[in-house]
């Protein structure tokens, strides 16, 4: 039996994403095991982040300072701004590199079943944003399920009265996706999006 301070970390570890009890007991033997070069650096690095943890004012996103790095930086362009849902599709979409301009977290999406409504997210912000002027396009990326697509529709028609283009992500076949493999809403999708061979 480990000692109740190792079975509360072991216990805290398993309940992060993607760790269940067996990888959060393989996770502590090793930082026990590799203390100076494991286990040290991440207790710093978390206190780091800890002590200076903050949502940016203006997109959303979760950093450690506010306005977060993304807003900070003069080389986006505060021409486009990009929706997402969540801090975790901010970072996916970041992590590309594809995308030049600025985010926009909603902190979550529409769900009639779930009850959350327009007031419950983000959007009158981001309808302030638009309002303020200084942006040319708005995409919204939202994830391709029902509430996803909802909250898209909703905020195109919060935003129409703009002068701004509103784009969504593309949705369809994954690279490298096979057919057989596929369900038939992104089979569907697909179809809808063809485009002429260049």
């Amino acid at each position: 039996m480990a000692s109740p301070e190792i079975e509360a970390l072991t216990q805290a570890l398993s309940r992060l994403p993607g760790l269940g009890p067996r990888s959060a007991r393989r996770a502590v033997l090793h930082l026990l095991k590799k203390r100076e070069t494991a286990l040290d650096p991440l207790l710093s690095a978390l206190g780091a982040v800890s002590r200076n943890l903050a949502t940016c004012g203006i997109c959303g996103n979760v950093d450690t300072s506010d306005p977060c790095q993304i807003c900070a930086d003069p080389r986006r362009d505060t021409r486009a701004l990009c929706v997402v849902e969540e801090v975790a599709d901010l970072w996916a979409l970041d992590r590309s590199r594809l995308f030049p301009g600025r985010f926009h977290v909603l902190g979550g999406r529409l769900s009639a079943l779930e009850g959350v409504r327009p007031e419950d997210l983000r959007i009158d912000r981001l309808v302030a944003r638009i309002a303020a002027g200084g942006i040319d396009e708005v995409v919204l990326a939202m994830n391709a399920t029902l509430e996803g697509q909802t909250t898209a529709h909703y905020i195109a028609e919060r935003i129409e009265t703009y002068p701004v283009r509103v784009t969504q992500l593309a949705h369809g076949l994954p690279v490298g996706g096979e057919l057989d493999y596929l369900d038939e809403g992104t089979l569907a999708q697909a179809l809808r999006a063809r485009r002429p061979v260049a």
